[in-house]
């Protein structure tokens, strides 16, 4: 699952589903409290499941967790994680396993056995629904706010092959674009693992190279401190957004596991 490496506006690796650097994967490095918006007024329960939104508390965790990534400070404020971001977390997911399925919350504590940082905890709270392998959608929380994404983010020799060859196909590569090409019209950014020059087997002339030198292919958008983000109506949004990138998770979990997929939609 995806989500655990160094901050990179628009990239997610192999990294991400080994438990790696606690930063997030998606959203630059920002200014501290200062500039966010305030709570939205809350309505009384949800379209899509108890969920009300995340507090400022969750996001002021995430900020000083930043400044003091300690267990110190983490022991002090666990009741704060619990209350304000695994159990808001565990609401939202809840609302909408029935459509997409159960998902996977990740462990706030970090993986640190190969890594230079040996900060403990994860300086983010993501959560992963998976269609195949290392691939559905994902939501995030940090001091930045919400993000929601989806795609492939890591695939094995085997997947990797498979995919290639459907980007490369005549039929199915070009399908692809459409789809991207209209995420993008959505404000949805592409990003991913990619290589600096053609994977061996392809010409660097080959009209889909962009795509082919991927290693993980994902889309994400970011609501940042919007004021939905402390509302009931994030869920609804989420849903809505997930439905958007289903195209490109079903697209994607047919080529990396062996079925062909063409799109009807």
């Amino acid at each position: 699952m995806p989500a655990e490496q160094p901050a990179l506006a628009t990239t997610v690796g192999a990294a991400s589903l080994r438990g790696g650097p606690g930063k997030s994967a998606y959203f630059e490095p920002t200014r501290r409290r200062g500039s966010r918006s305030q709570p939205a007024p809350r309505r009384l329960g949800s379209p899509v499941s108890n969920f009300a939104g995340f507090t400022t508390e969750a996001l002021d965790f995430y900020d000083d967790l930043e400044v003091d990534n300690s267990k110190a400070f983490w022991d002090a404020h666990k009741q704060v994680y619990q209350d304000h971001v695994r159990g808001p977390m565990e609401a939202l997911l809840a609302g909408l396993e029935r459509e997409f399925g159960p998902a996977k919350i990740f462990r706030p504590y970090r993986d640190v056995r190969f890594a230079k940082d040996k900060t403990p905890y994860k300086t983010h709270q993501g959560a992963f629904v998976a269609t195949a392998e290392a691939t559905g959608w994902y939501v995030e929380l940090s001091a930045r706010g919400v993000m929601v994404a989806g795609g492939f983010y890591h695939a094995g020799p085997d997947a990797l092959a498979r995919f290639r060859r459907a980007v490369a196909d005549d039929v199915r590569g070009p399908e692809l674009e459409r789809l991207l090409a209209k995420l993008s019209r959505s404000h949805w950014e592409t990003g991913g693992d990619r290589l600096k020059t053609a994977p061996r087997g392809f010409d660097l002339d080959h009209p889909r190279i962009e795509l082919l030198r991927h290693r993980s292919l994902t889309v994400h958008k970011s609501y940042g401190f919007e004021p939905i983000i402390h509302s009931a109506e994030l869920a609804t949004k989420i849903k809505r957004d997930w439905r958007q990138v289903r195209p490109l998770v079903e697209w994607v979990s047919g080529q990396v596991s062996g079925t062909t997929v063409h799109l009807t939609r």
